[in-house]
């Protein structure tokens, strides 16, 4: 656990380092601010006792969250992370799902998460995984490593396959970060991968969502202060609104309003009709890949530094 922890902490440096320019913050952004939601924010739980979670996906139908455990260095192929799974109706129920290198599992610093119908897909450094939601049980997985992917980090379902992104980025054993290697969108059909976006345009992706209102993804990039827009066969991604940058997850409401993370202020972001960005849960260290409870209509915040899930109504 101390190793994970610091860990996650150098990982918060070389990102910020990796964001890139200084930025200027909107003017109601929370630098500055105290910890904690604000006044028309209510926290209504939370759930610890997690290794580095990086992603949270909400499962309506059995009503549990999924966390992604990376449970140390993000780039290591350790063989160590998992998915847990914590009962929405009470969030200290908490148990692991899926383990790397137990009942012949592999895992080893899962990240985003996306889910269609039985199947949890998840990004593993250079390897898309699927278990059975239900059981834990793998399913196989699509391998990567033909395209030289090196940070797979979420992953959505689109109309026509699972659409995952690739930061670019990796970590050595001391935590030192590098951009081996190429920023891209790949789309995942069965068993077969293609690249649908690539280059600078993208500034180091991160979320995903998929707005089927507007039949486009969404896309919260780290390296960039616009959170974006994105159709399969367009070369770049358009801006759609700007804010402090750093973005990590996207999530796209029922009503067209999307809530983003950002661990340059600290917030969770919500965007109204796509133009009007404002902070709704302020005092978040390293918000990483939040989920949306649809059923109690709450936001899950896994704090990548904090080693929990906070849970907090969607105003």
């Amino acid at each position: 656990m101390r190793r994970s922890r610091t860990t996650a902490l150098i990982l918060i440096v070389a990102l910020a380092a990796c964001s890139g320019s200084e930025r200027t913050p909107p003017p109601d952004s929370a630098v500055g601010q105290t910890s904690g939601a604000t006044s028309a924010t209510v926290k209504v739980g939370e759930t610890s006792g997690f290794d580095v979670p990086e992603s949270v996906r909400y499962d309506e139908e059995l009503d549990v969250y999924y966390v992604s455990n990376i449970n140390g260095n993000p780039s290591q192929k350790d063989n160590n992370g998992y998915i847990a799974r914590v009962r929405a109706d009470s969030t200290s129920v908490m148990t692991r799902l899926v383990e790397g290198g137990r009942a012949g599992v592999t895992l080893h610093a899962p990240k985003g998460m996306a889910l269609r119908g039985d199947t949890i897909f998840v990004a593993d450094i250079d390897v898309l995984r699927m278990f059975n939601r239900r059981t834990g049980a793998s399913l196989g997985s699509v391998d990567f490593r033909a395209q030289n992917a090196t940070f797979l980090n979420d992953v959505a379902v689109g109309p026509d396959g699972i659409y995952v992104t690739d930061t670019g980025i990796a970590f050595d054993a001391q935590g030192a970060m590098s951009h081996p290697g190429v920023n891209r969108i790949f789309r995942v059909v069965g068993r077969r991968v293609t690249v649908m976006a690539q280059g600078d345009s993208l500034s180091n992706p991160n979320g995903i969502a998929w707005d089927a209102a507007n039949s486009r993804f969404v896309l919260a990039p780290f390296g960039s202060q616009s959170v974006q827009a994105w159709v399969a066969g367009q070369a770049h991604p358009t801006a759609l609104v700007s804010g402090p940058g750093g973005y990590d997850g996207v999530e796209v409401l029922a009503n067209g309003n999307l809530l983003v993370s950002s661990w340059a202020d600290s917030t969770v972001h919500i965007v109204h009709g796509g133009t009007h960005m404002m902070p709704m849960v302020r005092g978040v260290e390293a918000p990483a890949d939040i989920g949306v409870d649809t059923r109690r209509n709450l936001v899950a915040v896994p704090l990548f530094n904090g080693g929990r899930v906070e849970y907090y109504r969607i105003q």
